[in-house]
This record gives structure tokens, sequence and C-alpha cells, in this order.
């Protein structure tokens, strides 16, 4: 029934997905709450309620449900939802989801521990979960360790490894990814220069809505050096 439930909502039937979502919550599957606890969370079938959703992604999560798990966390980390503000919590829910290997939570770990936020901060750790992420393709965690590899932060400083982050994260058309990869051609860093490929990844960055890119782009009509 669960997988019957999973088609009415990828076919946009939220009226017959609600109603089976329900049913197997109520009997207890902890795949059905979080979905359902989505759908209240998204006014989706129904009216937008916080407080189920809050119950139905804390039962699911108790059951080590991994998206359960992650989503608790974004209401957590972002204080949504009527969920307190806590950044420590949200790290705790994060890693269990990530253990589990859901990749945007993997990606979410590997930048508090970046950062030090909710933990103390360790570059190498990040490392380590920023490429679990990218082994599953996620795009973000490639373009923040091809950073970590620029930078030599946690990892030993590789250009090679660096360009191939960012090429990843770029192929994917990830505003950053595609700003980061053009930086690498502009200076030769990893590659052969080359300054109009760079303009070229600089002009796709700025499309897919990159603030610097923009700006850069803007200010090189402006002098008249290209036409966009």
């Amino acid at each position: 029934m669960i997988k019957k439930a999973h088609e009415a909502y990828n076919s946009q039937d939220f009226k017959t997905a609600f109603k089976l979502y329900t049913q197997l919550a109520n009997e207890g599957n902890a795949d059905a709450m979080t979905s359902l606890g989505y759908m209240h969370q998204n006014a989706q079938g129904c009216e937008k309620n916080d407080a189920k959703t809050l119950e139905l992604y804390e039962k699911a999560a108790e059951l080590k449900q991994p998206y359960a798990l992650y989503n608790l966390a974004i209401l957590c980390m972002n204080g949504l939802g009527g969920v307190e503000h806590n950044q420590f919590k949200a790290h705790e829910l994060f890693m269990e989801a990530a253990i589990r290997e859901v990749p945007p939570a993997m990606y979410e770990v590997a930048l508090m521990l970046e950062r030090g936020l909710g933990c103390l901060q360790n570059y190498s750790e990040a490392a380590f979960w920023y490429e679990e992420g990218a082994k599953r393709g996620h795009l973000q965690s490639f373009n923040n360790l091809g950073v970590l590899y620029k930078e030599g932060h946690g990892v030993e400083k590789n250009e090679a490894r660096c360009f191939i982050c960012f090429k990843k994260a770029a192929d994917g058309s990830l505003a950053e990814g595609l700003y980061n990869l053009g930086l690498l051609y502009d200076q030769g860093i990893g590659c052969e220069q080359n300054h109009d490929t760079a303009l070229d990844l600089c002009r796709k960055a700025a499309y897919n809505g990159h603030a610097k890119a923009k700006e850069i782009i803007k200010g090189l009509q402006e002098e008249g050096k290209i036409v966009f």
C-alpha cells in the first residue's frame, strides 16, 4: 500500500495519497508518517498544520526513519514550524540521518562541522561527510569539497581534485559550482588558463542566480567589454 501511496503522491493525486498515508501512519508505518508530515507541512491534500507535522516527524524519527530525522533537523536548525531553534539538536539529527545514507543530511553535517555550528569545528570530518555526499551525487557536497581541496582545509591542498569537484558541481548546473570552476579557468588552477571558458561559466552562473557572477557580468557590460 505504501507504493500505491507514493504513486498517488508523485502523480499529484494528493487526496488519495493523504488517505493512504493516514491509514498506514495509524498502523505505525514510519515512511507513511514522514510523508504525511510533509503533506501537513506543505498543505498538500490538507490544510497546513505545523503541530501535526511535528508530531508525525517526531514519531517517525523515534523509529529512526531517515528523512523524518532530516526533516526534523531542518525545523530545529531554522526554528521553523513552532520548533525552538537548536543547532546542537539539529546537528545530532542531521548526523543520525547522514549515517542512514541521506545525502542532503551528509552535506548539512559537513557544513556544520566546517563552520562549527552546533558542534566543534572539524575540517577533516567535514571533508569526510562532503565526500560521502559527493559519492552519492550531491552537487553542493561536490562544490564544498572542492573548496576544501582548494584551500587545504581538512585535506591536503590538491588543485586537480579541486577542479574535478567543481567540474562535477558545474556539470549539474549548480550556480556556485559554475562560478568556482570559472575562477579556476580564469586563474589557471588545476587546468589550462582560458579566459573565454571562464567568462562563459561566469555567464552561466549569473543566469542561474549567482549574485557575485551577476555583479561581474553587469560590470563588464557597463564597461562595454562584453555584450550579453
